[in-house]
């Protein structure tokens, strides 16, 4: 056996019941039609491969030819080359040859579904004449078929497609349309327009569902857009809870949603652009990105926070508990104005309600005890958050630090500590050297300690705040309910909690952390099922 035959029998066609092959496009006629046939799957060695048996029966222009045929019979061996030749007469210009599995034979043997009909290659040639055929038509022929062949994939795959995206937005868009929106809608055009087709230069930043870009609408105004992943069952649920809280609140303090677009597998929110990025990012950015922010644009930073606050808790028709109040969920825009973004966790709180039982959500090192612990959930909650916040503000570092050889410190275990020592000061971000009022300076640093109380209904209420903020009432006396305060026991069984659960991961920030990715959306934010969401 030459080369070129070793290579013809060293592959086969195989299928546990039925074969078939047509010729279309013939000329009417006699035709020899020559199969080719070698074992490959059997041996004829004393291994278990050698005990298979294959038969099976082969049809031509629908006549059984052949029944029962064993190729190692007939070859007198497997891995041997046997060739078995046929007259067939083709009257439709089309030839079809079966090979067909009878039921016997081996169906286990060395493995299942390599006992039916086996075929190495098959060759037909015309008896009577060579078709007549005009320069090129084979190869018209050939191409037409595979153009069409490709066509029809390319249909099926389209069909296929649509029919995916509308299932798996059918809910999303039905939730959508039900909202009392109070914003505008965009078509996806208009954005890609916006965003020069989502351009990587005009990519701001990376949240945990998707990048923000930045875009300029038609009308020359600046645009934040958060692309969101349609396959996110958690980022549908929160691209919904973000449009239908969001759309109904105006204020200076929280950050303005100027629409969204829900178009095949695209969820968008198109936010206003907000130049100088996040209170995080000015804070504890690298001296290349971060801000020198004075003392008098600190403390209208955490006024303004406050006041936003304020209104979700207290001044707004709806009371909402924003649930993941941080310093990189603060934007500042060109007048380094603050406002509150991310309401994606943010939960209702009905008046009539004393607190909401719910799924843990936000990040760790921002939320307060009674809710990291429990899942009980009040607007002190985000008091507390404000607390950490504040003390990030006047100190110049996040709330969690990283040194290698100190481990982890706690910047509100470091205020505790210093206002028993009667130090406070040491707090101030020594980058504001000298240029600081000492008495407002204090005047913060206080309030965030009455914020961050560990019992939740010794902390003010964030109207309170702002007064004392402002100077327009007394800072209250700090007390400490020993009996609901954690230790220090307590506190570590918690964070291990956290750090070791494997159905929540959430952030530890640091001064790198967080930082580079553009808040609308931050990665930290993740919910576990501990509790049942009673929403």
């Amino acid at each position: 056996m030459s080369d070129a035959e070793a290579k013809l029998y060293s592959t086969a066609r195989m299928s546990p019941l039925s074969l078939t092959y047509y010729g279309f496009c013939l000329a009417n006629g006699n035709y020899t039609v020559r199969l080719h046939f070698a074992e490959i799957m059997f041996t004829d060695d004393n291994t278990y491969r050698s005990l298979g048996r294959r038969l099976f029966d082969v049809y031509i222009q629908g006549k059984r030819v052949l029944k029962d045929f064993n190729i190692v019979k007939k070859a007198q061996g497997a891995g041997k080359a046997h060739t078995e030749n046929f007259t067939a007469s083709v009257s439709n210009s089309t030839l079809e040859i079966r090979f067909y599995w009878a039921g016997k034979g081996s169906t286990g043997i060395p493995k299942r579904s390599v006992y039916g009909p086996l075929i190495s290659a098959i060759s037909v040639t015309s008896d009577d004449f060579k078709p007549p055929s005009p320069p090129g038509h084979h190869k018209r022929v050939v191409l037409l078929i595979v153009v069409a062949t490709l066509v029809i994939l390319i249909l099926v795959f389209c069909i296929l497609w649509w029919r995916f995206c509308l299932k798996s937005n059918n809910s999303l868009s039905k939730e959508f349309k039900d909202l009392d929106l109070k914003t505008g809608v965009f078509t996806l055009r208009q954005i890609k327009v916006a965003t020069n087709n989502f351009n990587i230069s005009n990519k701001i930043g990376e949240g945990g569902f998707g990048p923000v870009y930045k875009g300029i609408l038609w009308d020359g105004t600046m645009i934040a857009v958060k692309q969101l992943s349609s396959k996110s069952k958690q980022g549908n649920r929160e691209f919904i809870n973000e449009i239908g809280l969001i759309s109904a609140l105006q204020h200076p303090y929280l950050v303005k949603l100027y629409g969204c677009c829900v178009e095949g597998d695209q969820l968008l929110l198109v936010y206003e652009y907000l130049e100088n990025n996040s209170l995080a990012h000015a804070l504890f950015g690298s001296e290349e990105v971060s801000l020198q922010l004075n003392w008098a644009t600190r403390q209208k930073i955490c006024i303004g926070i406050a006041k936003g606050l304020a209104f979700l808790h207290e001044e707004s028709r709806i009371k909402i508990v924003h649930r993941d109040i941080k310093a990189t969920n603060v934007l500042l825009d060109k007048e380094l104005n603050p406002k509150i973004s991310d309401f994606g966790l943010a939960k209702l709180d009905e008046e009539d309600n004393t607190h909401i039982s719910t799924r843990i959500a936000g990040t760790y090192g921002y939320m307060a005890p009674e809710y990291a612990m429990h899942g009980y959930l009040t607007e002190k909650a985000d008091v507390y958050s404000f607390g950490i916040v504040a003390l990030e503000i006047v100190s110049g570092k996040s709330n969690t630090i990283h040194r290698p050889k100190e481990g982890t410190i706690c910047l509100l275990d470091s205020a505790s500590v210093l206002k028993a020592e009667g130090k406070l000061m040491e707090l101030v971000d020594e980058r504001l050297g000298s240029t600081f009022n000492e008495e407002e300076v204090m005047v913060m640093i206080n309030v965030a300690l009455l914020c961050t109380n560990a019992t939740s209904n010794l902390r003010p209420t964030m109207s309170s705040v702002v007064s004392m903020l402002e100077g327009k009432s007394l800072v209250s006396e700090f007390v400490s309910n020993t009996s609901e305060v954690m230790d220090e026991m307590k506190l570590e069984t918690m964070r291990q909690y956290y750090n070791q659960s494997q159905t929540l991961s959430i952030e530890w920030p640091s001064s790198s952390s967080s930082v580079d990715h553009y808040p609308l959306y931050p990665n930290s934010s993740l919910e576990t099922n501990r509790l049942k969401d009673s929403m």
